[in-house]
């Protein structure tokens, strides 16, 4: 039972050679308590999240899997919350379980995982069930969080996407992720940036410069300020993270300051651009001794 998070099914005791009579012995002396229909907890009545979950979704049927926000937080992409349990089932099959929200739908063999014993949705099914009603902030932290846990990274989402096309919750995933890994042109790059060097009240830089052994995007050498701009927010390779880290760490030591921005950012949040800009900018102005720090934003 312990592999069942101390739950068991009435199916199951029969199959196991118990009679009704037995099962009804065992409810009657407390050794088995009714947590669900057809389902018991075994021994006593309280039960983990885990046992909670797992007795619902075996209350629904040989169909029934955890979805949506209760299988994010068993993928530990969501936080805990209070509410009821997410549980998919057949088109096919119609049921009401107190506590449970049951939601209709056919889902392919693909689409379904074994996770600490719960049959569950994939990571990429329940990020794609999530953001039919998760928003914003909030989904994106989800895709975050499963980035950093190595579930799913950005670009196999993407692709997994693909597959889901017109489905709800496409959409919505669909513009963190493009967003995330937006991309402009070099010459739009450098018309976008340079508009906001104007802005903040700065010479125009140097563009495409050779400084410390690496090509830079922007430099300013009388602040001792370089500006890189990456096309990726989520994932670079192993090899490219490797570069940024020797090419900034030159910099650094050569008393460098360097700040990157996204290109995203540069389209979507000039402000914070112009504004980090000009702070930095106006603290190297001051330095004493000419920029010693590195800043990486």
């Amino acid at each position: 039972m312990r592999r069942q998070h101390g739950v068991v099914t009435r199916s199951q005791l029969l199959a196991l050679g118990l009679s009704s009579d037995a099962i009804t012995h065992r409810l009657s002396t407390a050794r088995l308590h009714p947590v669900a229909r057809g389902v018991y907890a075994v021994g006593r009545p309280e039960l983990s999240q885990r046992g909670q979950w797992l007795a619902h979704v075996l209350s629904c049927g040989s169909t029934a899997v955890l979805s949506h926000h209760s299988a994010a937080e068993l993928w530990a992409i969501r936080s805990a919350a209070t509410g009821p349990t997410h549980v998919t089932v057949s088109t096919s099959i119609r049921r009401r379980r107190p506590g449970v929200v049951v939601h209709c739908r056919s889902l392919e063999a693909a689409e379904r995982t074994l996770l600490d014993g719960i049959l569950t949705t994939t990571v990429q099914r329940t990020l794609l069930d999530i953001a039919t009603t998760l928003r914003g902030g909030r989904l994106e932290a989800a895709i975050n969080e499963a980035d950093k846990l190595d579930l799913v990274d950005p670009e196999s989402l993407r692709e997994a996407l693909d597959r889901y096309s017109g489905r709800p919750g496409v959409a919505a995933l669909r513009a963190i992720l493009d967003r995330g890994s937006f991309r402009l042109t070099d010459s739009d790059l450098e018309r976008r940036f340079l508009r906001i060097v104007e802005r903040a009240g700065l010479p125009l830089p140097a563009t495409g410069e050779q400084v410390n052994g690496f090509k830079v995007d922007f430099q300013w050498p009388e602040l001792g300020l370089v500006v890189e701009t990456d096309g990726l927010r989520y994932h670079r390779t192993p090899v490219q993270q490797a570069r940024d880290r020797l090419r900034d760490q030159a910099h650094a030591a050569a008393g460098l300051t360097t700040l990157r921005f996204t290109h995203a950012q540069v389209r979507y949040e000039p402000t914070h651009v112009r504004s980090t800009l000009m702070t930095v900018a106006t603290r190297l102005r001051k330095a004493p001794h000419g920029p010693s720090e590195e800043l990486l934003a």
